[in-house]
């Protein structure tokens, strides 16, 4: 009984590896033609506006703007922030807030392009496991450029170019750094915030994003290449 346990474990295990290695590596190489979360909103009514563009037709504004508002470690990590994980759990230890604060654009890009919405510790885990496998197989500039053509920029808006094409009328391979800027900074709640019509939290961390720019180490189209 115990052996046939061990045996249907171990073909489950290996399917899972199978099933999770396959698109992995294929996504090294194109798009993903969608993402659960895609799928779900479409379910919900919203429209679906994504347009794929490489990482050369993006502005090198909006790279470094992405890293100076989610992830100021990105080039140096290997996609895990650890300090900023263990002071998130410290504050979720004291009890000063929910277990937020310490994803960086390699674990968003693991979550948006092959897990569920939520915040579960099974999904967490998944999200780990995908991380170390985008970054072992894809590096720094493929992750940079799947994210930035991937991820939720309003209501059935994903991507810089369709993001970019809806709030400037220009295409991201045109953006500003202060049009950039704003971009970054609706991120964290893209259905709520507009980057054309910025409230005064907004605008507020725009400016501070702007201001961190410089921080960031140049580099076009990725400063860190890989």
């Amino acid at each position: 009984m115990l052996r046939r346990i061990g045996r249907l474990l171990f073909f489950v295990a290996l399917g899972f590896l199978a099933l999770s290695l396959l698109p992995v590596a294929a996504y090294r190489f194109v798009p993903p033609p969608a993402t659960p979360l895609m799928l779900i909103r479409r379910v919900e009514g919203y429209p679906i506006n994504h347009e794929w563009r490489p990482l050369t037709q993006i502005s090198p504004h909006l790279v470094r703007a992405a890293m100076a508002g989610e992830d100021a470690k990105f080039c140096r990590h290997r996609g895990f922030d650890w300090e900023a994980i263990e002071a998130a759990w410290q504050r979720y230890e004291s009890g000063r807030g929910k277990l937020r604060g310490a994803s960086t654009i390699s674990m968003q890009t693991a979550k948006n392009v092959f897990l569920w919405p939520g915040r579960d510790w099974l999904r967490k885990g998944f999200e780990a496991y995908f991380t170390v496998l985008i970054e072992w197989g894809w590096g720094k500039r493929r992750i940079m450029e799947v994210y930035l053509n991937e991820i939720e920029w309003g209501p059935g808006i994903y991507g810089a170019e369709a993001a970019a094409r809806h709030y400037f009328r220009k295409s991201a391979a045109a953006l500003t750094e202060s049009e950039a800027a704003r971009l970054a900074a609706i991120l964290p709640d893209p259905l709520e915030w507009s980057a054309s019509r910025p409230g005064p939290y907004v605008r507020e961390r725009a400016a501070s994003i702007r201001a961190n720019i410089p921080d960031v180490p140049t580099g076009d189209p990725l400063p860190c290449g890989g």
